[in-house]
């Protein structure tokens, strides 16, 4: 199983973490937290990394029905989405949202399925909308 639904955007770091946003958003996600750790290896460890954000999306009415199911689940709630930069490639940035199906194989809850298929839908429409949206910045 793959761990995340992905795409690439061929555009700078911060209007991929815009479309992100506006992406997630449509499709009924708020963001919650934010973790830099480009800054935050920079100041702790004094280590340099590529442009590296995650992003704690939840879908409210999602995380509702999921917990209500089983109150663990939500150690595995928001739904991380890591925007980054591939190194590897100049102007070249990955965007990666977790795989909801991972919920219900790591809490062995058939009763998450339906939930999980419902923020697969959703997380993967904002991954198309910005794999169909991709300009050149």
């Amino acid at each position: 199983m793959d761990l995340a639904l992905s795409t690439t955007l061929h555009t700078s770091f911060e209007d991929a973490v815009q479309q992100t946003r506006e992406a997630l958003s449509e499709q009924g996600f708020g963001v919650l937290t934010e973790i830099d750790m480009k800054a935050t290896l920079k100041a702790k460890l004094n280590e340099d990394m590529e442009d590296y954000l995650i992003l704690g999306a939840c879908n409210p009415s999602l995380a509702h029905r999921a917990v209500g199911v089983n109150r663990q689940i939500g150690l595995l709630l928001p739904c991380n989405v890591v925007v980054r930069r591939d190194p590897s490639r100049e102007n070249t940035i990955i965007v990666d949202a977790m795989n909801p199906a991972l919920m219900v194989q790591v809490a062995e809850e058939p009763a998450l399925q339906d939930v999980a298929d419902e923020a697969t839908t959703k997380l993967q429409a904002a991954i198309d909308f910005l794999s169909d949206g991709e300009r050149e910045s």
